[in-house]
């Protein structure tokens, strides 16, 4: 298993060479980064049969020495996925990274939709902005969010990460795709990392869209430790160690039961419990 020897946000000793140019002689300690599980480059299925499956995961370094990670999700074009945000929050979670969830496109709903949407997680405490690239919502409060930091954009193809970065600071020019009617999945137009610097004192790392967002590094029997609204009844339970999907006498399930924990939450945990990571 290896990492991304560097990757964007890495701090370096370099000498230079010619003119524009140098060599990378070492690559300082970091101090966070955002990592999950490589793809694998065939399917697992048919990976598993030449290793076993635990030597066929990769460390991804996506970004390192970051200060926040910024989930943006559509509300339409591509629909959103709670799924895939609660994997990014537990990922966050894990290292203890702060992460503001940006709900993007809101142009884009109707007259009778609800227009909080993921009210859950600000109930749960995560930082929500409402934005829309194409109407100007919103902007001034994602900037402040973003003001002298080192902050990565993550989240799905075609959501809006490079159009908000336009709409924030015009002469970034970021190219933008469009969306398949077919799939309502974004095309990739972010097709590598990059470190950009808007402003004197702010960086922001534009990510490739991603479809999969496999954990790296995390204990499933500590996976109830990463979601905020099960931390109160845990140690509870009847049984110790506890799955919280089976076992009687289980507190986190009768808080499910109680309206405690919300459902779709609940079914997050399970999922990523039971399906693997």
């Amino acid at each position: 298993m290896r990492a991304d020897l560097v990757v964007i946000g890495d701090r370096v000793r370099w000498s230079p060479t010619v003119e524009g140019t140098g060599i990378i002689e070492e690559v300082l300690p970091r101090k966070s980064v955002l990592a999950r599980a490589a793809p694998p480059s065939r399917p697992l299925k048919e990976a598993a049969r030449y290793k076993p499956a635990a030597e066929t995961l990769e460390q991804q370094v996506i970004v390192a020495n970051l200060d926040q990670v910024l989930v943006v999700f559509s509300v339409h074009n591509p629909t959103p996925n709670p799924l895939m945000l609660d994997r990014y929050l537990v990922a966050c979670e894990a290292v203890e990274l702060p992460m503001v969830v940006v709900v993007n496109k809101m142009d884009l709903l109707e007259e009778d939709e609800e227009r909080d949407v993921l009210a859950l997680y600000r109930r749960l405490g995560y930082d929500v902005h409402y934005t829309s690239a194409v109407a100007l919502q919103g902007l001034e409060g994602l900037r402040a969010v973003l003001r002298g930091k080192l902050s990565v954009l993550a989240g799905p193809s075609g959501v809006g990460k490079s159009s908000l970065l336009n709409a924030l600071w015009p002469l970034l020019q970021r190219k933008v795709g469009e969306i398949s009617e077919a799939r309502d999945r974004g095309k990739h137009t972010t097709v590598v990392s990059q470190l950009l610097q808007p402003d004197p004192d702010t960086y922001v790392a534009d990510t490739p869209g991603m479809r999969q967002f496999r954990f790296w590094d995390i204990d499933p029997e500590q996976l109830d430790a990463f979601f905020p609204e099960m931390r109160p009844h845990i140690g509870k339970c009847r049984f110790s160690p506890c799955t919280h999907i089976h076992e009687p006498g289980c507190a986190v399930m009768v808080a499910v039961e109680q309206g405690e924990i919300d459902p779709l939450r609940y079914e997050s945990y399970c999922r990523m419990f039971e399906h693997g990571f």
